[in-house]
């Protein structure tokens, strides 16, 4: 089986994001050349776009509206390995944890437990926070009292942001895997939970392929956006024809973008910009 990986920076993320992504998806086919799993590739991948600045989540996630730095992650294999952690605060890299719950007895652990969790196996304390998510913080406050909210708050509509990154991947042992990080969006109130960690949502992994999604949190938890593009490829469709089906499933005010992968190659399909990229390349 060839390996395969493919990684985005989020929907609403351009095209001068593309070396990380590119970076991402060499660090994670690294693992899978050196006869790693998939699961492990995609793991490593997204460290990678974590750890990276400009991205929305690890050392880059925006803060919500009560100035604090909430995350979200998930990992699924084919085999229905999951683990998953929401709101988690005061960590570098929120899809460690996820791994450690994967490990755990639970697929899914939020807010204050899933921190003291992290503390118990070992993971330091990391404060996010930086003078940029500062700034936008400040400026999203002072639009909300002012009322000139970006449209998309209201209706969805002509708003870039940088969201949920991600990676799926394929192992020379047939195995897939999917993952997802994010730093949700600005606007946010405390404890919101987006699609990311959300199983059949924001990701999802199985015999036949891997799947993730990028965009609004709340309306690709809606219609189930992972689970609908991998039931296409369970029907034989290809991974970017299943991509395109499912980004179909929404109208163009909604941002939304589909990464995906099956046994011969990988789809990608958005609506808005995304900086992603796949190895080995077409």
């Amino acid at each position: 089986m060839r390996p395969l990986i493919a990684t985005h920076c989020g929907s609403g993320s351009d095209k001068k994001m593309r070396d990380v992504a590119e970076k991402s998806a060499a660090a994670g086919m690294k693992v899978l050349r050196r006869g790693g799993s998939a699961l492990d590739a995609v793991e490593e991948a997204i460290v990678v776009l974590e750890d990276d600045p400009r991205t929305n989540t690890g050392i880059g996630a925006r803060r919500r509206v009560d100035g604090t730095v909430q995350m979200d992650a998930a990992l699924m294999d084919s085999r229905m390995n999951i683990g998953g952690v929401a709101a988690i605060m005061n960590v570098r890299n929120p899809i460690r944890v996820a791994r450690l719950v994967m490990d755990s007895p639970h697929v899914l652990l939020a807010g204050d437990g899933a921190i003291l969790f992290a503390r118990q196996h070992g993971v330091p304390f990391f404060d996010p926070s930086n003078k940029e998510s500062e700034e936008k913080w400040r400026d999203a406050l002072a639009k909300i009292e002012s009322g000139d909210v970006p449209e998309w708050a209201a209706k969805w509509r002509g708003f870039r942001f940088r969201d949920t990154v991600g990676a799926v991947a394929l192992d020379k042992n047939g195995d897939f895997a999917a993952g997802s990080s994010t730093g949700g969006h600005p606007y946010m109130l405390p404890g919101r939970v987006g699609d990311s960690p959300i199983v059949g949502a924001g990701l999802y992994a199985g015999p036949r392929g891997a799947v993730i999604a990028t965009g609004v949190g709340e309306e690709i938890i809606r219609v189930v956006l992972s689970k609908a593009v991998y039931d296409h490829i369970e029907s034989k469709h290809t991974a970017m024809n299943a991509c395109i089906s499912g980004i179909k499933l929404f109208t163009d005010t909604v941002p939304v973008g589909v990464i995906a992968v099956d046994r011969k190659g990988w789809g990608e399909c958005c609506n808005r910009d995304m900086a992603w990229a796949a190895l080995p390349r077409r």
